[in-house]
């Protein structure tokens, strides 16, 4: 009998799982915990994966770390925080992956790089195919797309509607849904269906 393939799904962080800072303080960065807020129905999307069988990574771009405004241990104790969260609500974050580099940097792990990925999955082997990478802005489009995942682009971040309708893109999602849950409930449909 065929091995159950290990069934795996990325997801950005802020937009996606956690208010987009942007409007929260001048740096547009979570620089500590009291400034993180939960999108409605994020904490039970992730529930819904954890209890569908699916490890769920966390790859994100945190640049406020190279541009000073918060550290490391800052970006670990919200991280450590965010989880235990998750954690009450029935959910699971297997790992949480960040670039803590500036984009001048030019280095390997900063998205739409795919860096971030393979570190999540070190050892690891997947089916990229079948595995999904779910963003709020085109650059987790084009890095989903460069390390062969399909894509979700939610509206809950970054991106609005008129944002990418009728204008040229770099990359098109393969499919758009308005927040995490909605993205979920097509993932696990789909996922039934195969």
């Amino acid at each position: 009998m065929a091995k159950k393939q290990h069934k795996v799904i990325f997801l950005d962080r802020d937009g996606v799982i956690n208010v987009d800072p942007e409007f929260i303080n001048e740096y547009m960065y979570v620089t500590k915990w009291e400034e993180f807020r939960f999108i409605p129905r994020a904490k039970r999307a992730i529930r819904r994966l954890t209890d569908n069988g699916y490890s769920v990574y966390i790859i994100s771009n945190q640049a406020g770390i190279g541009k000073g405004y918060f550290t490391k241990n800052d970006l670990s104790d919200i991280t450590r925080k965010m989880q235990a969260e998750i954690g009450k609500a029935g959910g699971r974050i297997a790992g949480a992956y960040y670039c803590p580099h500036r984009k001048e940097e030019k280095c390997a792990c900063r998205k739409p790089k795919t860096g971030l990925f393979k570190k999540a999955l070190k050892n690891g082997k997947i089916d990229f195919k079948s595995t999904y990478f779910i963003g709020d802005n085109i650059r987790d489009v084009v890095a989903g797309q460069a390390i062969g995942c399909r894509t979700i682009l939610v509206l809950s971040g970054k991106t609005k509607r008129a944002d990418i309708r009728g204008a040229e893109l770099e990359a098109r999602p393969d499919f758009i849904k308005r927040d995490l849950y909605e993205a979920v409930e097509l993932v696990l449909r789909r996922d039934k269906i195969r």
